[in-house]
């Protein structure tokens, strides 16, 4: 059986502000959540009414690849499952590994725009507006776009043994990364 290599991310419904701050992130709510399964070489969209379809897609999962995944998306996932996903799942997070070797966070953005030369198509805020005006098909097609960046990322850190990204003064660094499929 292929080894099942899922990229995911997820858009809320509420802002950290709507549910009384950060701590709060399992009452934010899935307006939009994406993945790519390598096994199967597809995108597959969930609204909040499938996210159960979603987290088990997750847990049949070898490897989940995300940005910031584990520590905001999986915390929304609570909301709806009531184990520990960071626990259960083997999981690589893309800020995550970037964060140990530079020292600080980044975003996306930096990340995508340098390596790949393309950056994001709008942002999490966006997506909230997008889903307090009924616009699920704008959501999943942001959200799918930033599924298919965060592939795109860990491939070449696979091919190349590294990624890029803007500093603060707009340079071009290099980090070197250690991940593999």
């Amino acid at each position: 059986m292929p080894r099942d290599i899922v990229y995911f991310d997820l858009e809320t419904q509420r802002t950290a502000n709507d549910v009384g701050g950060w701590q709060n992130k399992h009452q934010m709510g899935v307006s939009v959540g994406c993945t790519f399964s390598t096994k199967t070489g597809q995108y597959h969209i969930f609204t909040e009414q499938t996210v159960k379809e979603l987290i088990d897609q997750l847990l049949r999962a070898d490897l989940v690849v995300g940005f910031n995944h584990v520590s905001f998306d999986y915390s929304v996932l609570a909301g709806y499952y009531p184990f520990d996903l960071a626990e259960q799942l083997r999981s690589l997070d893309i800020l995550v590994e970037v964060e140990k070797k530079i020292g600080h966070r980044l975003k996306l953005e930096a990340l995508a725009s340098a390596t790949l030369g393309a950056g994001k198509t709008a942002d999490g805020l966006d997506a909230i507006r997008w889903w307090q005006q009924g616009k699920v098909a704008e959501i999943a097609e942001y959200c799918c776009y930033d599924v298919k960046v965060t592939k795109c990322l860990y491939e070449h850190g696979v091919e190349y043994g590294e990624v890029r990204y803007l500093d603060r003064n707009h340079r071009e660094q290099v980090v070197a990364v250690e991940w593999s499929l």
